[in-house]
């Protein structure tokens, strides 16, 4: 078992990450999400910091990502359960609870995938319920089908931290120096990555003048997120505003014009 943590804290990351896993079928409460799962194994880790910081940066590679016909995406909700727990017992620093989290996010891929291929024989029988007119009974196997993915998040995050530590242990010992500067690096470009993608589908010429004052305002004038986020938030609300402001000026205009047609 991985040093300084204790079996509860093992069952609630574990049962985190089955949550996270299946929360998009039930519920929509956002545990899926690399930023809440990293905050709550932060939280159960007794170090919310380095779970906000692991999150938040894998958050920002996501942002750009979505999942389209059934296709499988990496997991980084997983890999920031795994990558904080980790990071936090092991005292590398976040640049290392980064680098574990994404490795285990992309192999969470395959899991997920062998995930939908059990959840085949559920499809299969209800079909069978369909032919023998057990409706019913179709909805008990919705609910069976979330048990593999459950658990394709479950048993991963299980082993890694009961055997972590001689895992951590074993790959800081024989992995090269450029490997390790490797994931550090990576960790640390995760935020322009993410950044970038979303930048490609979000209609910047359109709006390039309230993507100019956000820039002026962290890069130059260094306001904290909170502020910028507030500043969005009027500009936003000032531009709705307008939206709305339009159509009433043009209703009335049409109307000033019927009466002076009529006098």
């Amino acid at each position: 078992m991985v040093a300084d943590i204790s079996f509860f804290q093992i069952l609630l990351l574990v049962l985190l990450s089955a949550l996270a896993g299946i929360d998009p079928y039930i519920s929509g409460l956002q545990f899926a999400k690399p930023a809440i799962a990293g905050f709550l194994a932060g939280l159960i880790m007794g170090d919310i910091q380095t779970g906000l910081i692991v999150g938040s940066t894998l958050q920002l590679l996501v942002l750009g990502v979505g999942t389209f016909g059934g296709a499988s995406i990496p997991d980084f909700a997983t890999g920031a359960i795994i990558g904080t727990a980790l990071g936090v017992v092991s005292d590398k620093g976040v640049e290392f609870a980064v680098g574990i989290s994404i490795p285990v996010g992309l192999l969470m891929v395959q899991l997920d995938i062998l995930a939908r291929f059990c959840n085949v024989y559920f499809l299969h029988r209800v079909d069978a319920h369909i032919e023998n007119e057990q409706y019913e009974k179709i909805e008990y196997e919705a609910w069976f089908s979330l048990i593999p993915i459950a658990m394709s998040r479950a048993i991963p995050v299980f082993l890694s931290l009961v055997f972590g530590n001689e895992i951590v242990d074993l790959i800081l010992k024989y992995s090269p120096e450029w490997l390790m500067g490797g994931l550090k690096l990576a960790g640390a470009i995760l935020p322009v990555v993410g950044i970038a993608i979303l930048l490609r589908y979000l209609p910047i010429k359109k709006y390039a003048g309230y993507l100019i004052i956000g820039y002026v305002f962290a890069a130059y004038l260094t306001v904290p997120m909170m502020g910028i986020a507030l500043v969005g938030l009027a500009l936003s609300l000032i531009y709705f505003k307008q939206l709305q402001d339009k159509p009433t000026y043009a209703i009335n205009s049409i109307g000033n014009e019927v009466e002076d047609d009529e006098i």
